[in-house]
């Protein structure tokens, strides 16, 4: 039986409650995040700051720069946990089968859903209506048969719309697809395939599949893949999540830990967003740096920490620049390690602002 995806995505989250919230808020560019004193990041922000170019894991001080009017707005974890709760709740009166990606987005498959007479996109209409209703927050859904396909429609009519792509409308539309909109292609990747002539799917289609592996490795298969349209991930509604980490693959190698260090804060801007959004009320257990070296083979440092430190990053970054060899650095990555979901974290230990 063909599969029936939904992605749901909540329209600029954790800023949309505090408009539904404080109304004063609404009509005006506003952000959620960090003060630009104490090296504050964006976590998101409403539809008026993006137009300025506010982006998440923006430093809030270049924000302000970017849109002087800008309102900072301090998050509200708990808040946000609960609407998320009551969103989730919503998504279990249509299907079982629900996964999770963070507090403002799921998967649902609702292959044997009877309601609204078995139609994908129905449900997903009356799933935003009763998030609407019943929240007053809008979302956006994406409807196909694969997984990253439905996640990439839902991004198609924002905010507050939805986008189907039947099974039958799949061949049509993976050709003009841009590469950059698979997830995991980030501007890196992005730009070696443009180098190879590659910036659609299309491109890909016709090119030689081995070659994409020589070049991107396990990643060049997974992106042929999905060049074509092919997804066979099904739904994980018991997945829990064991690690939030952030990498970046450099445009040029660096030899250095001046270099290395230069990169970090913007790693650990981004690993904070993320772990707001997809692990708040998490234990953490431990920290990793992780180096990809110009021969591809990588190394990892850990140590176990219940708390996230921006110093212990940096002490294991220097451990793992022990292990360089004189050879060039092509990425470096942070990762959290994360305790089982029935081990609560403490207040007072899990530092969700890294200390920024």
């Amino acid at each position: 039986m063909q599969r029936k995806i939904i992605h749901i995505d909540m329209d600029c989250f954790y800023a949309a409650v505090e408009m539904r919230d404080f109304p004063e808020l609404r009509g005006i560019p506003i952000a959620v995040g960090g003060r630009s004193d104490r090296r504050g990041v964006i976590s998101t922000c409403n539809y008026e700051a993006r137009a300025f170019g506010v982006r998440s894991a923006m430093a809030s001080g270049y924000a302000l720069k970017l849109c002087p009017h800008l309102t900072l707005v301090k998050g509200r974890m708990e808040v946000y946990k609960q609407v998320s709760n009551q969103i989730r709740a919503i998504f279990y009166r249509y299907t079982d089968l629900v996964e999770p990606l963070s507090l403002d987005e799921a998967y649902l498959d609702v292959t044997h859903c009877s309601l609204h007479q078995g139609s994908a996109t129905l449900i997903a209409q009356a799933i935003r209506a009763d998030i609407l209703n019943e929240t007053g927050l809008t979302a956006s859904a994406g409807v196909a048969p694969i997984k990253f396909l439905a996640k990439i429609a839902s991004d198609l009519n924002k905010p507050n719309g939805q986008y189907v792509i039947p099974p039958d409308d799949i061949v049509g539309f993976m050709p003009s697809l841009a590469l950059k909109k698979i997830p995991g292609v980030g501007k890196v990747t992005a730009k070696k395939l443009a180098d190879m002539g590659l910036e659609t799917c299309g491109d890909v289609q016709s090119f030689d599949e081995t070659k994409l592996v020589q070049q991107f490795g396990k990643f060049g298969h997974l992106l042929f893949e999905r060049a074509q349209g092919i997804d066979a991930r099904a739904i994980e509604p018991n997945r829990e999540r064991k690690s939030v980490g952030v990498e970046t693959t450099l445009a040029q190698d660096i030899y250095t830990l001046a270099e290395c260090q230069q990169i970090m804060p913007k790693l650990l801007q981004e690993l904070s967003v993320r772990m707001q959004r997809g692990a708040s009320g998490r234990q953490v257990q431990k920290q990793v740096v992780k180096l990809k070296f110009d021969d591809f083979k990588q190394t990892t440092i850990e140590q176990r920490s219940d708390k996230v430190s921006v110093k212990l990053f940096y002490a294991l970054l220097e451990e793992a620049l022990t292990r360089q060899e004189g050879r060039g650095i092509r990425l470096l990555g942070v990762t959290v390690g994360l305790a089982s979901e029935q081990q609560p974290a403490s207040s007072n230990r899990l530092q969700l602002d890294l200390d920024l």
